[in-house]
């Protein structure tokens, strides 16, 4: 069949620099850091002290209390996230077929807090005492379940677990199910709560995080040469993508179109990336590709990004290898800067970051870039947003494991 066209139409965010699209996306403008100490627990045993946690937020608007507590945090991130974006769409769920609208959600880990919370259990009690909902609650497809139950939507209903590549999995997968006529209407995005000892203490373990404990703000240092690791976050991004005729038989609001998206796999290592930047890079040509597009036809990439030593400078490589000349006149940013790194759900609100930047014409900082690394030589857009034409947009994800996914955004035109 003919390949269908797929929008943007509505958009919903838990972050820690906003619960809502609006604030999140004020926060990035002004440049402010949603990083702070742990709050959750006690970190003084720990290397890294510092997440971005979710503030604030409060499951009631989106759900009853007897349904909150039969879902593990990230499952409410994912609904209230996907609340959010039915709602900004407008689409009227009883005048449509819910066999027509699917959802496609993922998360790169789970619920570690029941895991914890059952291990404790088990071992002072015995098996007897494990909690029934422990496997519901700690497998990464109840966001995805749950966000059907609560919306009714009863189209293609999965999930995608691919780490720190999730959010665009999840989008790219659902905007070729859509594309190619299994659905009109998908629900699509990551969330994450991991936020736990056990979680900041693997990853402390691999020495991936950030130290910079006494200057949590400005800690997230991407392509920075003092950058000293990543920054745990937590969250959930929700777009909702719809066929074109669709939209407009509707008189739907349309942000913007998803034009192309290219994945590919390092086949290197469990945790890090290939060092010559090629698969990658690869991924971002596949989704030019697709786009019909040439690197000259992207203004704006939201980067990976992550403040690790080897994710900035690899990324740099592959935008080198992918744009050749052109990298150098392409604005780049990470708003992992401010947001830190959502792990399941970076791609998500990093594609919605890219919606927005092609919305308003104007590009967000990335913020702590004081002494740039020279492997790292491109624009950054450092330290303030910027105002320009941004007619398309690139949104990157590298995750561990070696999956890349690489997402093309551009302004609608009729």
């Amino acid at each position: 069949m003919e390949k269908r066209r797929v929008v943007v139409t509505g958009l919903g965010v838990i972050s820690p620099v906003g619960n809502d699209v609006v604030s999140m996306w004020d926060a990035l403008l002004k440049g402010k850091s949603g990083i702070s100490r742990i709050t959750t627990f006690d970190p003084t045993q720990f290397d890294s002290k510092i997440a971005g946690e979710v503030k604030g937020f409060d499951p009631l608007k989106y759900i009853s209390l007897k349904d909150s507590r039969r879902m593990e945090m990230f499952i409410q991130f994912a609904v209230a996230a996907a609340k959010q974006a039915l709602q900004d769409s407008g689409i009227d769920m009883s005048k449509e077929d819910p066999y027509n609208i699917g959802v496609l959600v993922g998360s790169g880990v789970g619920s570690l807090h029941i895991v914890q919370k059952e291990c404790r259990h088990y071992e002072a009690k015995g098996p007897s005492r494990i909690s029934p909902f422990m496997i519901p609650f700690l497998i990464v497809n109840e966001a995805a379940g749950n966000v059907a139950i609560v919306t009714g939507a009863k189209g293609p209903n999965s999930c995608v677990a691919t780490a720190c590549a999730t959010g665009s999995h999840t989008i790219g997968d659902a905007f070729r199910i859509i594309a190619y006529g299994y659905a009109d209407m998908m629900i699509a995005g990551g969330s994450e709560s991991c936020i736990t000892p056990m979680g900041v203490g693997g990853f402390c373990a691999l020495k991936a995080l950030s130290c910079r404990n006494d200057e949590p703000e400005r800690a997230s240092r991407p392509f920075d040469k003092d950058r000293d690791g990543f920054i745990m976050s937590e969250g959930a991004a929700i777009v909702m993508l719809e066929e074109l005729e669709h939209a407009k038989k509707r008189d739907a609001k349309i942000y913007a179109e998803v034009a192309g998206y290219g994945m590919s796999g390092d086949a290197y290592h469990i945790t890090a990336p290939d060092p010559t930047g090629e698969p990658s890079s690869m991924a971002m040509r596949f989704a030019l590709k697709e786009a019909g597009f040439n690197p000259e036809d992207i203004q704006y990439i939201n980067a990976h990004g992550t403040s690790t030593q080897l994710n900035d400078k690899i990324e740099t490589k592959a935008i080198k290898m992918c744009f050749n000349s052109q990298a150098k006149n392409v604005a780049i940013s990470s708003t992992k800067s401010m947001t830190g790194h959502l792990i399941g759900a970076a791609g998500a609100i990093e594609c919605i970051i890219s919606v927005l930047a092609i919305r308003d014409n104007v590009v967000p900082p990335t913020i702590n870039l004081e002494h740039p690394d020279p492997e790292c030589d491109l624009d950054y857009v450092p330290n303030h947003a910027r105002q320009m034409q941004v007619n398309a947009a690139m949104s990157n994800s590298l995750g561990f494991g070696g999956h890349n996914a690489t997402l093309v955004l551009k302004k609608f035109k009729g």
